[in-house]
């Protein structure tokens, strides 16, 4: 094996570890913005038990608030912790 080969061999060894090291940043990214999100997710689902039967409850879309019912509400955000759970 020349010089010249175990440097292309390395060159490529190399490349590839770049390609990887880029990869699993991305996948640590995605895995804390996914905690982020069931904490926020687990923090609202413990606020719905504080609250008492005719609270009003609001949802933001947008810049604009929307009234929502409270059955209506913990329904999305039981769905938003399974979606989240299954992809973490």
């Amino acid at each position: 094996m020349t010089t010249q080969d175990t440097q292309q061999k390395l060159q490529a060894l190399s490349d590839e570890y770049q390609k990887l090291q880029t990869d699993l940043q991305t996948q640590i990214s995605s895995l804390r913005r996914l905690e982020s999100q069931h904490q926020e997710n687990t923090s609202v689902k413990s606020e719905f038990s504080t609250l008492v039967p005719d609270t009003k409850i609001y949802k933001l879309i947008g810049p604009v608030l929307l009234k929502q019912e409270k059955a209506e509400a913990e329904s999305a955000v039981e769905g938003r912790l399974d979606f989240i759970g299954k992809e973490m």
